[in-house]
């Protein structure tokens, strides 16, 4: 006879795996996120990736197969957290001027607390782009949030509030310009100028600059 608390771990066993595997794919997406964004994916050592893991290389190849794969992977999981975090934005749900400062805001915000976005950026580039033009998950990772910032534009237009004519696919990459270089050159630029562009005072200066630039830009 088999009793209830048996059916139960009965029924329980054939998640245990799903659970198990999302959790290690997980955690080696951590590590190697880290190894990327610290030593770029030349540089980057799958040995160190499985150490940090606690997984031997074995598995990790099981779960991502060869470290481009691995390394496409991280890209796509790092777009996939900065465009979700933007939906949580609410921009339609607000007035054009106050959705274009959110945005604004939100980035810059996102680049400060995400140093590893960037790296992994300038990483990516060097190879021009070549493993995010095998995506298939990224296009229609991006397209939400042009499409969300051009009924943005046209609400503003209507309004009175914007100029005609804005490409929502323009502003948006004058904004996240605006936040990259400031903060992926940040050393060079404080050596250059002679001043300390990093700390709290100065970063403020910063956000402010950038939002009147952006809202003085879209004033009719």
């Amino acid at each position: 006879m088999v009793t209830p608390a048996a059916n139960a771990s009965t029924r329980a066993r054939p998640n245990r795996p799903t659970r198990d595997a999302e959790r290690t794919r997980a955690a080696i997406l951590d590590a190697a996120t880290q190894e990327f964004s610290r030593h770029g994916l030349g540089g980057a050592r799958v040995d160190r990736i499985a150490a940090k893991a606690d997984i031997n290389k074995r598995m990790l190849y099981h779960y991502f197969g060869a470290k481009e794969a691995l390394f496409l992977a991280v890209l796509e999981a790092t777009y996939a957290r900065i465009r979700t975090a933007e939906l949580s934005l609410s921009l339609l749900d607000v007035s054009p001027d106050e959705s274009v400062r959110r945005l604004v805001t939100f980035t810059w915000t996102y680049y400060l607390k995400h140093p590893e976005f960037l790296t992994l950026l300038n990483s990516e580039n060097l190879y021009r782009a070549r493993h995010l033009k095998r995506s298939r998950r990224l296009r229609a990772m991006n397209s939400p949030v042009i499409d969300t910032l051009a009924q943005v534009l046209a609400r503003g237009e209507r309004e009175g509030a914007f100029r005609r004519g804005v490409d929502p696919l323009q502003l948006y990459v004058s904004i996240a310009a605006l936040s990259y270089f400031y903060l992926s050159n940040n050393h060079t630029l404080s050596a250059i100028f002679g001043r300390d562009l990093s700390t709290p005072n100065a970063r403020r200066a910063r956000l402010a600059h950038m939002t009147a630039v952006v809202l003085g830009y879209l004033r009719p």
